[in-house]
């Protein structure tokens, strides 16, 4: 088994850590374990271009407009 040493750690996050394992039941270090874990166990979803723009663009996410009624077109130009 590896270990790794994390330094400059802020003492707010040492303290919500604490906090958190001690809620689930675990050492600090088992809690820690547990979370990068499940962090590095999540894998990321592949996506191609058409589908990230339909996710900002797409009718469930995009501006809905009110287009104006299109009229008839006209007559195309006589080149005689």
């Amino acid at each position: 088994m590896a270990s790794i040493t994390i330094r400059n750690l802020n003492d707010e996050i040492k303290t919500r850590l604490r906090v958190r394992a001690s809620g689930n039941g675990r050492s600090m270090e088992e809690e820690a374990r547990v979370i990068l874990g499940d962090a590095v166990s999540i894998q990321p979803e592949m996506r191609d271009l058409a589908s990230i723009i339909r996710s900002y663009f797409g009718p469930t996410n995009g501006v809905d407009l009110k287009l104006p009624a299109r009229d008839s077109s006209r007559e195309p130009p006589l080149f005689d």
